[in-house]
């Protein structure tokens, strides 16, 4: 009996240091191991987008899916937001029931959507130009100036495909050869450089377009315009380039980051935005937590009017219970969401429902006249069959949803199915400990009192 006993108070310290490590790794702002609360609790900014596969061959959606993630992350993360979430999601289309390839980004505490649409939309095409040959531009400039004087005087002027042209040309030095870019200041006037890193490909050709091409102007152009035209001076080997201009630290940095995140390997449309401010999350959040209290004191107030002495057992079991799910939302960490909420206050009544379970079979064992402590061992035997069923059915069907479901149904799933495992061990072991730690299987101490405590209803 002692050792059931010990055991009993082990798991009642346990549980007791698991919600002192839940109290205290939220009170303290800088905690190791705080909540992660989804977009609908914290406020932020929620965007879908669709992944144009149609160019790619069926072995290269995946690879290219996933490449799509990490480019992705990468420029949310240096957006600079707190815990950002980035998956992706394969559905059906409604009308054509084809397969469509969906990205879906939630951005916690961002609530300027065209910065962050920006950030995450906008694929930078890096270029170096060369100046031509001087017997190439004379004609482009020819032309030009015959193209202005036309149009101050109201000729028609006749489409020239000179006039279409740049004086620079390519050099197929592009941003696919950058392996890096840093942001850097000018040690004399301040002024914000943006540094560029080639790949050994990349620092071979840069080299070779230097060395054939001193004197000449090497444009450097972004999305289209030209950003700087330095002059070569001399050959420039180990594949460092510099970007200077009029740029802000604000603008090189964010330079910096588009060039360094890399171009998307699909193209991607935005489909829907959705904005959750910080209040309505605060509100959602307090609701949330609001139905939870209220669920477990009306669920308690049960247990104890009806169960009597088991239902408090089963309340420090529920207890228990309630804390190491925190916890391990703490430590995997899980994203709390509205949804996810649900699922885990589903959970608990799920938890004592198993509770319920074993001391109706009690009920029915102590109604045939045997001894508490048969009757405990009883009722556990014969509800464990019912519970595991069940229990069983409840984790397919977090699976399942999990499994095919948005973003969404997921949080629900994700704590449904960790509640269910939790509630398996905190019913069978917890209660069952606690239960048998009070009852005694000396004859003759079953006094009326006794099975009073143990019965339940109104009986």
């Amino acid at each position: 009996m002692w050792q059931i006993r010990l055991t009993a108070l082990i798991l009642l310290l346990g549980g007791l240091g698991i919600g002192y490590f839940d109290y205290a790794s939220q009170v303290d702002p800088n905690a190791r191991f705080p909540f992660r609360l989804g977009l609908d609790l914290s406020g932020g900014t929620h965007l879908v987008y669709r992944a144009d596969i149609s160019e790619l061959g069926g072995a290269d959606v995946a690879n290219s899916m996933d490449a799509l993630r990490d480019v992705i992350e990468r420029r949310v993360n240096l957006f600079g937001v707190s815990e950002p979430l980035v998956q992706l999601e394969e559905t059906s289309a409604l009308i054509s029931g084809q397969k469509e390839h969906r990205l879906v980004v939630e951005l916690p505490g961002v609530t300027d959507v065209d910065a962050a649409i920006a950030m995450i939309g906008q694929t930078p095409l890096l270029e170096f130009k060369l100046e031509r040959p001087q017997e190439e531009v004379q004609p482009i400039i020819d032309a030009y100036k015959e193209a202005q004087s036309a149009l101050e005087e109201g000729r028609e002027v006749e489409q020239n495909p000179l006039l279409l042209e740049d004086i620079y040309t390519d050099t197929g030095l592009t941003g696919r050869f950058l392996d890096r870019a840093q942001l850097e200041f000018d040690s004399n006037t301040g002024e914000p450089l943006v540094s560029l890193v080639f790949n050994s490909e990349g620092a071979d050709l840069f080299a070779k377009i230097t060395r054939e091409n001193v004197g000449k102007t090497l444009a450097i152009y972004l999305d289209g315009s030209p950003i700087s035209t330095p002059v070569i001076r001399e050959e420039i080997t180990g594949g460092r380039a510099q970007i200077s201009g009029s740029m802000t630290p604000v603008e090189a940095k964010t330079l910096v980051g588009r060039l360094n995140s890399g171009a998307l390997p699909v193209p991607i449309e935005l489909l829907t935005t959705q904005t959750i401010g910080p209040s309505l999350g605060r509100e959602a959040f307090m609701a949330s937590i609001n139905a939870g209290i209220w669920g477990i004191a009306v669920v308690a107030l049960f247990l104890i009017l009806w169960y009597r002495l088991p239902g408090v057992l089963a309340i420090v079991a529920l207890g228990c219970y309630v804390v190491i799910m925190l916890a391990l939302f703490k430590v995997i960490p899980v994203t709390l969401t509205a949804a996810g909420i649900a699922g885990f206050i589903l959970s608990i009544g799920m938890a004592v429902d198993a509770n319920i379970l074993i001391f109706e079979r009690m009920k029915e064992e102590m109604r045939r006249g045997k001894k508490i402590s048969e009757a405990v061992k009883e009722g556990f035997a014969r509800a464990w069959l019912s519970i595991r069923d069940s229990n069983i059915s409840s984790i397919i069907s977090a699976i399942i949803l999990f499994w095919f479901g948005t973003s969404l149904v997921k949080g629900f799933a994700l704590t449904l199915l960790i509640g269910v495992l939790v509630s398996m061990i905190s019913a069978i072991s917890i209660t069952r400990t606690l239960l048998f730690a009070i009852e005694t299987k000396k004859e003759g101490e079953e006094s009326a009192m006794k099975r009073f405590l143990f019965g339940s209803g109104i009986r």
